[in-house]
């Protein structure tokens, strides 16, 4: 049962964005099989959370929410009992929590906008996995996520970013989550991003990354 990390040391790179967006297309995908997935929520701020309140959540997706350091251990244990996939969307801070969640990830997602602070950040967020790793013996595979890109224009930063993270040797999504309305509205009015007009083109972007977690999944790297 796979465990996906979202993971930043700060707030505002897109992580509970991007969990949402991964978690209900991985629930639309296995709704006939009844495949389950199971959504951990530990931010305080809930964004997670607070989207699946609303009406429209998949029926095939199990929220967990009030975790922290005394009990995500715990909530994750219980996830993969009965979820073949483990998503947890982290607070954009470091603190034990996020360190216990990371050391039980099959992959760790780092969202990144295409801004040097959002670099830095991402870097920091890289070194803590890494130092995860050391401690508990164990590869957790990172991989940097592009969010918020603009759809019409490759901005300067962005592919300098992409060029540095590249040239150390950093493991970066080739696809990016695109800047949509439709990936902001969900959390107003709930639901999937399918229930929204002119949704094609976020789907096919959704569709994306969850066919590339997938496959870097099933390599284990």
């Amino acid at each position: 049962m796979p465990v996906i990390v979202f993971a930043s040391s700060k707030g505002g790179a897109g992580k509970s964005t991007a969990c949402v967006l991964v978690g209900s297309e991985l629930a639309r995908q296995g709704l006939d099989k009844n495949i389950r997935v199971a959504l951990l929520d530990a931010d305080p701020n809930s964004h997670s959370s607070g989207w699946a309140i609303l009406d429209g959540c998949p029926r095939n997706i199990e929220i967990m929410n009030n975790l922290n350091e005394n009990n995500i251990l715990d909530a994750i244990d219980l996830a993969k009992k009965t979820c073949p996939f483990v998503l947890i969307d982290l607070e954009g801070v470091s603190s034990n929590t996020v360190t216990f969640a990371i050391s039980q990830a099959d992959l760790v997602i780092i969202p990144c906008q295409p801004s040097q602070n959002d670099a830095k950040e991402a870097v920091k967020t890289l070194k803590m996995v890494k130092n995860s790793s050391r401690l508990i013996s164990k590869n957790i595979p990172s991989w940097i996520l592009f969010t918020r890109l603009s759809a019409a224009i490759v901005t300067k930063t962005s592919r300098s970013l992409l060029s540095d993270f590249k040239a150390a040797n950093v493991n970066v999504f080739s696809t990016s989550l695109i800047d949509r309305e439709v990936f902001r509205s969900i959390f107003s009015f709930g639901g999937t991003i399918d229930k929204f007009k002119n949704f094609e083109k976020a789907q096919v972007n959704v569709n994306s990354l969850v066919s590339e977690i997938k496959n870097i999944l099933k390599k284990g790297k």
